[in-house]
């Protein structure tokens, strides 16, 4: 069953250009990781530096490996200096309502 994770991120104002460079070549691999269905990047009218990814997963065990994966060899060690607060993910099952 597919699946939806909303990763929030905040970057340092100072930041956003090269998060925007960074971002947008890592999330190549997100969308090309096997089961992604959708990888979006959706940025705050007010403040530039905080951004939702709006991601679809064909399953739970794909979303897992994709999390196993950007712990170890896919990690973005460049990513951390650039964020004002520590990411939060959260994933949503669908719903029948």
């Amino acid at each position: 069953m597919p699946i939806t994770v909303l990763l929030e991120l905040k970057f340092k104002p100072e930041s956003v250009a090269a998060a925007r460079e960074l971002m947008g070549s890592e999330l190549k691999n997100t969308r090309a990781f096997d089961g992604n269905l959708v990888t979006e990047v959706i940025i705050d009218e007010d403040d530039e530096g905080h951004w939702i990814v709006y991601e679809r997963w064909d399953t739970v065990e794909h979303d897992e490996a994709y999390r196993s994966f950007r712990a170890g060899e896919g990690k973005i060690a460049d990513l951390p200096p650039l964020l004002a607060a520590p990411p939060v993910k959260t994933r949503y099952l669908d719903s029948d309502v």
